[in-house]
C-alpha cells in the first residue's frame, strides 16, 4: 500500500508539474498573439489553452471566449475569418463578411501587421525566458568558477591536445569564455569536432586543439550523450567569484543566457542532421513531463521555474520553423506574398498546412515513441 501511495504520489506531482510548465509557457506565446492582434486592431473569437472540448471558460466584454479545453497540449488563438485554430483563412467566411467585419478581420490585414501578429508568440516566449533569467540573476547573483585547469586526465583529449595544470582557458574557437560554465557548455555540445583553444599560460597565449570524446552519461532527466574534454576545474577558492547585477545588467545577462539556449538548440539540430547526434533524445510531451516532475522534486519551484525559462526558449524557437502550420510557416507565406505582391493560390496553401500536419504530426509521434523507450527503459533499471 505504501508503494502504491508512494506510485501515485509521484504521478500526481509530476502531473501537476507538467500542466504549470505547460499552461505558463503556452498562455504567455498565446498571449503575445493575442496582444499584438488587439492592437493591430483584429478582432479575437476566442483563446484557449489546450485542444478539444471546452471544460469551462467565459466571454470578456469584446467578444472573445477565454476557455481551459480538454487536452492540455498547447493552446490557441482564433481571430476573426479564421477557419481553424491553425489560423486558415476560412475562405467562405471572409467572401460574405461586410466591410465592417473585414476591416477587423485578421485575413484582411496587410502583410507587415498578420507577420507582426504571427512573430508575437514566439517573441513573447523569448521575453518570457529573459524575465525568469534576469530575475534569478538579479535576486541571487551567480556564482562562478574561472576556467584554470586544476589537473588534466590520463588519456583524455585534454591530455592529447597538451593542456597542462594551471592553463586558463580564454578562448574557444574564438569565442571568449570567463567562466568554467562556459567552457563545459561549449564542450559537452561539441562531441566529435575539433576544437581550437585559447589558453594562458606562463603570461602567453597558446592554441591547442582537442576533440571532446562523446560520453554518456546518466542524470535525474535521464540518459545524456554529452563531450567531455577531461580536465578538472581549478580547488583553489581564489578561482571563484560572486556575481552581482543592477537591474539593467540582469536583464543583458538573461538574454545572453536566452541567446546561448537558442544557440545550444540550433547546434544540436545542425549535428542531428549531419548524424553526429541520435535522434532519441528528442522528447515529447512524457518527456517533458518527466522533467517537470524531477525538477520540482529536486528543486521545488525555483527548478521549476527555471524549467519554464528552458521550456519557453524551446517552444518559441520550434515555431519559428518554417514549417506550414507552425508560426514560423505562416512567416514564411508571408514572406513569399510580400516579394510576389499578392498570397499563394488557396490550393498552394491549402498543400502547405497538410504537409505541415504531416511533419508536426510525424515529429510528435516519433519524440512520444522516444518518450515510451526511455520511460520502460527507466522501469527495467529500477527493477533490477
Amino acid at each position: 500500500m505504501d508503494w502504491l501511495s508512494m506510485i501515485t504520489g509521484s504521478v500526481f506531482l509530476t502531473l501537476i508539474s507538467f500542466l504549470v510548465v505547460l499552461t505558463v509557457v503556452v498562455f504567455i506565446h498565446e498571449l503575445g498573439h493575442f496582444w499584438v492582434g488587439r492592437l493591430c486592431g483584429v478582432g479575437v473569437t476566442a483563446f484557449s489553452i489546450g485542444f478539444g472540448r471546452e471544460l469551462f471558460g467565459w466571454t470578456d466584454k469584446h467578444g472573445t471566449r477565454w476557455m481551459i479545453s480538454a487536452i492540455p497540449l498547447g493552446g490557441y488563438v482564433k481571430f476573426v475569418g479564421d477557419l481553424n485554430p491553425a489560423s486558415v483563412p476560412d475562405q467562405d467566411d471572409l467572401s460574405r463578411m461586410t466591410p465592417e467585419q473585414r476591416a477587423v478581420s485578421f485575413p484582411h490585414q496587410n502583410v507587415a501587421k498578420r507577420a507582426a501578429i504571427v512573430a508575437a508568440g514566439p517573441i513573447a516566449n523569448f521575453i518570457l525566458a529573459i524575465a525568469i533569467f534576469a530575475g534569478f540573476n538579479y535576486f541571487n547573483g551567480r556564482q562562478v568558477l574561472e576556467p584554470r585547469i586544476e589537473a588534466v586526465q590520463p588519456g583524455s583529449p585534454a591530455e592529447r591536445a597538451g593542456f597542462q595544470p594551471k592553463d586558463l582557458i580564454v578562448a574557444i574557437d574564438g569565442r571568449e569564455i570567463s567562466t568554467f560554465a562556459d567552457m563545459q557548455l561549449l564542450v559537452s555540445s561539441s562531441a566529435g569536432e575539433s576544437l581550437a583553444f585559447t589558453v594562458e599560460r606562463d603570461g602567453q597565449n597558446v592554441v591547442l586543439n582537442a576533440t571532446p570524446n562523446f560520453v554518456e552519461r546518466t542524470t535525474p532527466f535521464g540518459k545524456q550523450r554529452i563531450g567531455l574534454l577531461g580536465v578538472e576545474a581549478s580547488r583553489d577558492p581564489a578561482a571563484i567569484r560572486r556575481l552581482t547585477y543592477t537591474p539593467l545588467e540582469a536583464v543583458k545577462a538573461g538574454a545572453v543566457e536566452t541567446w546561448n539556449l537558442v544557440e545550444r538548440t540550433l547546434n544540436f539540430l545542425r549535428r542531428l542532421v549531419l548524424g553526429w547526434e541520435s535522434a532519441d533524445q528528442l522528447s515529447g510531451p512524457i518527456g517533458i513531463a518527466r522533467a517537470s516532475g524531477t525538477a520540482f522534486e529536486l528543486g521545488g519551484v525555483y527548478s521549476l521555474v527555471s524549467l519554464i525559462g528552458f521550456m519557453s526558449v524551446s517552444i518559441g524557437l520550434v515555431n519559428l520553423f518554417p514549417i506550414p502550420l507552425l508560426d514560423g510557416g505562416h512567416l514564411l507565406f508571408y514572406a513569399i506574398e510580400a516579394v510576389r505582391g499578392r498570397p499563394l493560390s488557396e490550393r498552394a496553401q491549402e498543400i502547405g498546412f497538410r504537409i505541415g500536419f504531416a511533419i508536426v504530426a510525424m515529429l510528435m509521434l516519433f519524440a512520444t515513441w522516444n518518450d515510451l523507450v526511455h520511460l520502460g527503459t527507466s522501469f527495467m533499471a529500477q527493477g533490477t
